[in-house]
């Protein structure tokens, strides 16, 4: 059998959409990780995504279905679909968030509660 076919019938083809609205489209194998997907675009920067070019791959985050991707989960753990585009969002981000518990803490540290005084 030819490998080729093999190996791009088992590749998944990602959607990457920048903040402005940009898109560009990646070819991964289920074996990559968010970390390696974001060393490899930020080594393939597309011409047309000049003015968001960052500074380094570390900062480029992956959103899927509205979650930050770790680094090190992989593509097959998400179980994408072969043969079909999965769309995720590329936003520049230095940390990544702490899962639900970031809104609470800083709800607290302010002081601020979401009651409303009626008069």
């Amino acid at each position: 059998p030819n490998t080729d076919v093999l190996a791009f019938f088992y590749q998944i083809n990602l959607r990457l959409i920048l903040v402005s609205g940009k898109t560009k489209e990646f070819l991964f194998s289920p074996n990559d990780s968010a970390a390696d997907i974001a060393k490899h675009v930020y080594d393939n920067w597309p011409m047309d995504w000049e003015e968001e070019q960052v500074s380094s791959p570390n900062i480029l985050r992956l959103i899927y279905q509205g979650r930050f991707l770790h680094g090190n989960v992989t593509l097959g753990a998400l179980k994408l679909p072969f043969g079909k585009t999965t769309v995720m969002h590329l936003v520049a981000r230095e940390t990544l968030p702490e899962p639900n518990s970031q809104g609470q803490r800083n709800r607290e540290k302010t002081g601020e509660s979401n009651c409303c005084v009626i008069l």
